[in-house]
């Protein structure tokens, strides 16, 4: 069954409002699906899961659980216990990062193209000599050099990558990374932020180790997040942070862990959160994400072309068909955050601009950063058209 985007517009009522949201990347808008269902836990059973007895608390127990089942089935993962609740992709990176055990000497691999999220754990790390950090750079179009990964992966511990590139929206070929990763002994971590909400990202196919995204990002509350971890892999981790629920039992001098995944949801959750994640990815699931997948090509394509008529402009990345739902560009030397402000203040057109926290990556090519135009499933052809008119208007005013 196709996409019908007028009837799906109606479930966003911010778009009622005239603007064009092409912000996606940074944080989707949410359905009124979404809110109503994080609305019933304040209303209705707003409790704590998994330690009062009384109804409430039974209620919101089982809610948790189903939640977490919901996210199971969405990335395909083999058991309940592999999904766990975090605050976002950033805090499953670290939770990996500080929990991992790593001998002295061990080495793990990135990208040159590494949002902040998935750079700074592994530089600390490295900085406090626990890990030696090794940077894979990108071939000269911004794609993955498989060639020297090749090469440089023969003696690392752990391979930790971003799926879907936040900057340009380049999607690596994680299912051939983690074939290559494996066979030399590394294992690999994905921040799938950028994926997950774009295409159907299945766990067991890829054979992925450690998998990170947001909730925020795929129509989510903020503040949510999953780590997907192979259940024998997160048993051998480290608590991250340890509190309330953590343990089956403690004394002053002792403390029994609890079970995978509880060990590592310390303190009271962010239980409509966790609701309000889940109906998110319910609606996708409806929605359909090969759905999802071809309405964004067809969008970025137009809008590329649409940016191709420009004299002065420069795309960053391949073309379209490797962008997904990210176009990020320059034109000429223009400030970038002065043309996203006259878009927003003179057309309702809303985008992002700057470094897009991959600031190594720009310091590396002495760029100030760009312009970044992310569309997602609800957005329209009239609005790339007046997006690409608008920004004509804006082109003059430079």
């Amino acid at each position: 069954m196709g996409l019908r985007v007028d009837k799906v517009r109606k479930d966003f009522p911010i778009l009622d409002k005239g603007i064009v949201y092409f912000d996606n990347s940074c944080v989707t808008l949410k359905p009124k699906q979404v809110v109503e269902a994080m609305n019933k836990y304040y209303y209705e059973f707003p409790a704590c899961a998994g330690r009062s007895m009384h109804r409430l608390g039974n209620k919101i127990t089982d809610e948790v659980a189903k939640s977490r089942e919901t996210m199971r089935k969405f990335i395909n993962a083999k058991r309940k216990e592999e999904i766990i609740f975090t605050r976002n992709t950033t805090e499953a990176i670290n939770l990996v990062a500080n929990s991992f055990k790593f001998k002295q000497g061990d080495k793990v691999l990135i990208t040159d193209k590494e949002h902040n999220s998935n750079l700074l754990p592994w530089q600390l790390l490295a900085e406090q000599g626990l890990i030696k950090l090794k940077v894979l750079g990108s071939k000269e179009d911004n794609t993955f050099n498989m060639e020297a990964f090749k090469r440089e992966v023969r003696d690392v511990k752990l391979v930790s990558i971003v799926h879907t590139s936040n900057m340009d929206g380049v999607t690596n070929p994680a299912k051939e990374i983690i074939k290559i990763a494996h066979r030399n002994g590394a294992l690999v971590m994905l921040d799938a932020a950028q994926s997950v909400p774009h295409k159907d990202v299945d766990v067991r196919k890829l054979g992925v180790d450690f998998l990170a995204f947001s909730g925020h990002k795929m129509l989510g509350p903020s503040g949510m997040g999953i780590l997907y971890g192979q259940k024998a892999l997160l048993e051998n981790l480290h608590p991250f942070m340890v509190g309330g629920e953590t343990v089956k039992d403690s004394t002053y001098t002792s403390r029994t862990w609890e079970d995978v995944p509880e060990r590592f949801e310390a303190g009271l959750q962010n239980y409509a959160g966790i609701i309000g994640l889940a109906e998110a990815a319910r609606y996708l699931q409806k929605i359909g994400l090969k759905n999802i997948e071809k309405q964004e090509l067809m969008l970025t394509t137009k809008l590329t072309k649409g940016l191709e008529s420009f004299d002065n402009i420069n795309i960053l990345g391949p073309g379209p068909e490797q962008r997904g739902g990210i176009t990020s560009f320059n034109l000429g030397k223009n400030d970038p955050h002065q043309i996203a402000l006259l878009l927003d203040n003179s057309a309702n057109v809303m985008v992002r601009s700057g470094t897009h926290c991959v600031h190594s990556w720009f310091n590396k090519h002495k760029s100030p950063g760009t312009v970044r135009a992310s569309v997602y499933f609800y957005n329209t052809e009239e609005e790339v058209d007046h997006f690409i008119k608008s920004l004509k208007k804006v082109s003059t005013l430079l």
